[in-house]
């Protein structure tokens, strides 16, 4: 996973001159946006690709998104590759970041704790920071769970997982009907026009099949207290989003193998079905259609190499073996683009017509288009799984104490000229607008600071400038990674009042300065690969 960096960055702790340079009343910092997201969670178990949160770009003054991990996707069938990972049939999940190099606080030239300010008169005992304002709302309440991201057409809520069926299936189920109905015509020409009625019967039920596959995926997820975001069907499959990975290779083992594990046992449920079935009639064909469907399913998932399952077994095997989750990572993608290749080669190959065929060439082309299209599927989920995996190693580093900027109290009549006059004497980046007890009622916003001009600075209250603190607006210093990630998300918003436990004012976050410091530490190299 890859990306890289812009400007309202952290204060190392000795660097006064840029402080002072990037105050409050700078302009907002144009941060470049991490390119692969994941996410928000974690890896999946077993499809064609995996989806990686993505942070888009906005304006300074509206609330910019947040760099997200991809939430990890399991696929069956051939799925459509979403934007991180989608496979057929499997578990995935993300790969565990090690810890990243920690930055020194945005605090006053030399270091310290970045907040600052006249607030408060009581402060807990051993308190250094005599001046440090407090928050009286006490401890921050959890962020609220983000609203679900939809994707479809909901179908239900089996074991309280929603479960879509994407627009691109109706595509693919009209697909089928008339490719099946074609081979039905050949077998059972009595069926006349209702072949195509039992074809589209026959599309529904494969699916079923699938999702059957998926919730194998869900139900070992859940059984390992990994949350499990949605299930979609989608055009080449299906996916389950599993939002946190395996601690263990065993568990990874079990996530990922348990969806082709059903869909073989659906495949000799239908063969014993069709065993007592009579010949040449519609269940008969039916059911021979569905063994051989998931016969294939749980084939094809079981190859070694990401972003399928058994890429996923693959990972857990070499994880167990060197006991690094990266390495692989690293393996099971490179393995899945070994895999790719030799789709895109051999599928053509194997399916070519013999010699002396009556076969046009209408489906040779069809067989290769079909052979590059599953290529690109794999190859893709494959650099996605690996991006997500580097993602998750870096996000320790991104620490809300790390990272939150020095703020300075001001009360509500201060005005913006007075108010940069202070924050600049104390080396501070942020303004928390006070109440007459000390407690915080909202943020001075950046972006707006440097709409206002200079000379009319002493003329505008810098409340005018601020926006009203909500719950979800107070994190505490203690967040780093996912949770972090996750409380940002919750909450959407240009800057933040980083709180202790106590809820005592510790500083002011930009999500600028979030979005820079996961771009540094994304461009940092892989001590895993």
């Amino acid at each position: 996973m890859d990306v890289s960096g812009g400007s309202g960055q952290p204060r190392s702790g000795n660097d006064e001159s840029a402080e002072r340079r990037t105050g409050p009343g700078a302009p907002p910092p144009d941060a470049p946006h991490p390119g692969a997201t994941p996410p928000r969670n974690a890896e999946t178990a077993g499809k064609t690709g995996e989806t990686a949160g993505k942070a888009g770009k906005q304006d300074p003054g509206e609330h910019p998104p947040h760099p997200e991990p991809a939430p990890a996707t399991s696929q069956d069938g051939p799925a459509e590759a979403p934007a991180e990972q989608t496979r057929p049939g499997g578990a995935d999940a993300a790969p565990r970041a090690g810890d990243g190099q920690e930055q020194s606080p945005g605090g006053a030239p030399g270091g310290g704790e970045p907040a600052r300010g006249s607030g408060d008169r009581t402060r807990p005992v051993g308190d250094t920071h005599p001046d440090r304002a407090r928050a009286r709302s006490g401890q921050t309440p959890p962020p609220a769970r983000p609203k679900e991201p939809g994707g479809g057409l909901l179908m239900g809520r089996p074991f309280g997982v929603p479960v879509y069926v994407a627009p691109s299936w109706f595509l693919v189920a009209a697909l089928i009907t008339w490719v099946f109905g074609g081979q039905l015509d050949r077998v059972l020409p009595e069926l006349g026009a209702a072949r195509y009625l039992v074809s589209l019967f026959f599309a529904v039920a494969f699916y079923a099949s699938v999702l059957v596959h998926e919730l194998a995926h869900t139900l070992a997820a859940l059984r390992f207290k990994l949350p499990v975001r949605r299930i979609q069907l989608q055009f080449f499959g299906g996916v389950s989003e599993i939002e946190k990975e395996a601690e263990t290779p065993g568990r990874e083992f079990v996530l990922a193998f348990v969806g082709p594990l059903l869909s073989l046992i659906l495949s000799g449920v239908f063969y014993l079905a069709l065993r007592l079935s009579e010949p040449g009639t519609v269940p008969s064909v039916l059911l021979a259609g569905l063994m051989i469907s998931n016969l294939i399913v749980a084939a094809f998932n079981l190859l070694p190499g990401l972003p399928l399952d058994g890429g996923r077994m693959l990972r857990a095997v070499v994880w167990k073996i060197t006991g690094r989750p990266m390495s692989g990572t690293v393996a099971a993608a490179w393995a899945g683009r070994a895999l790719a290749v030799a789709v895109l080669i051999g599928l053509p190959l194997v399916t070519q017509p013999g010699v002396g065929s009556t076969e046009d060439t209408a489906g040779t082309l069809t067989n290769a288009l079909l052979a590059a299209i599953l290529a690109a599927i794999i190859w893709t989920g494959a650099g996605n799984s690996l991006r997500m995996a580097r993602l998750r190693e870096h996000l320790p580093a991104l620490r809300a104490r790390t990272l939150t900027r020095r703020a300075v109290p001001i009360e509500t009549d201060t005005s913006l000229a007075e108010a940069l006059r202070r924050a600049n004497a104390a080396g501070a980046r942020a303004l928390v607008v006070v109440d007459g007890h000390g407690e915080p009622i909202s943020l001075v916003r950046e972006s707006a600071i440097a709409g206002v001009p200079e000379h009319r600075r002493p003329w505008v209250t810098a409340s005018d400038l601020a926006q009203k603190l909500t719950d979800g607006m107070r994190v505490s210093a203690e967040l780093a990674g996912e949770e972090l990630l996750d409380a940002l998300r919750a909450t959407p918003a240009t800057e933040y009042l980083v709180v202790e436990e106590t809820g005592e004012i510790y500083g002011v976050l930009s999500a600028a300065d979030v979005e820079q410091a996961f771009v540094k530490a994304m461009a940092r190299p892989s001590a895993s690969s």
